[in-house]
């Protein structure tokens, strides 16, 4: 009876998948749990906010762009970043500085590139994983990756099942009754998934859900206006930038390129 071990493959897709999403959301609810006193009592860093919203690569771009403003740093648009100021005021400037190189010039996309995997920044990480506000590395993208393969496992089991009954069966056994076989593990895997649409947070890439909440209350604070344009860089990116040259510094699409 091939429609058996049709059906024992579409329960053994939905079982995994479905365990999986539970061990997921578990884990990511043991980091909110953490996170959740933290969150209370303190604010975020522009690096922290930067980290938390892009992760190291936009740790590097926030440090270019603000050292940039300064005059510090020239970020031209072709391409090449240039040190004005050799002297870095924080671990993350230094960290800019010393990926540019003893020359004081180089390509851009190295640098963001070296910067965003500098010791430093992987402090940063460490300290915002420990007060609860970034997830751990693999989290956030197990519990989005989970709820994908519950969502892959339920095509699999209508797939199975629409496989099964166009297929020769044998004498005496009820097409219905073979479809409401296979209506089982695909009515667990769509509860699995409505669960994880109202119980499981929104998890991002980088932010546990009081980073997020944090990242909220910074967007809404009060700033100067310099704070404020490094504040918007930080949660948005390069597209917050409103300098044309400065944006097509950070957007310039090198060739390949060689260390």
């Amino acid at each position: 009876m091939f429609w058996l071990l049709l059906l024992l493959l579409a329960w053994a897709f939905t079982g995994t998948a479905c365990t999986r999403l539970c061990l997921a959301a578990v884990r990511a609810a043991a980091v909110e749990a953490r996170g959740t006193p933290v969150g209370r009592e303190r604010g975020l860093t522009l690096y922290e906010a930067a980290f938390l919203s892009g992760g190291p690569a936009r740790v590097a771009d926030v440090t270019l762009v603000s050292m940039a403003r300064q005059r510090r740093l020239l970020l031209a648009h072709t391409g090449w970043a240039t040190v004005v100021d050799p002297r870095g005021r924080d671990e993350m400037e230094r960290s800019v500085i010393g990926a540019i190189g003893p020359g004081g010039q180089s390509r851009i996309a190295p640098v963001r590139a070296r910067a965003a995997g500098a010791e430093a920044v992987r402090r940063l990480a460490e300290g915002l994983v420990r007060a609860g506000l970034a997830v751990p590395e693999g989290t956030g993208g197990t519990v989005g990756a989970a709820v994908l393969l519950v969502r892959a496992a339920a095509v699999a089991v209508v797939a199975l099942g629409a496989t099964a009954l166009l297929l020769p069966v044998p004498t005496g056994t009820p097409r219905p009754l073979m479809a409401l076989w296979f209506a089982l593990p695909l009515v667990l895997s769509l509860s699995c998934l409505a669960i994880a649409r109202f119980e499981v947070h929104p998890y991002a890439r980088w932010a546990s859900p009081a980073g997020q909440r944090l990242l909220g209350a910074l967007a809404g604070g009060p700033a100067g206006e310099e704070r404020s344009f490094l504040t918007a860089v930080a949660v948005r990116g390069v597209r917050a930038i409103g300098e044309p040259g400065l944006r097509a510094a950070l957007t310039h699409r090198d060739r390949p390129w060689r260390e």
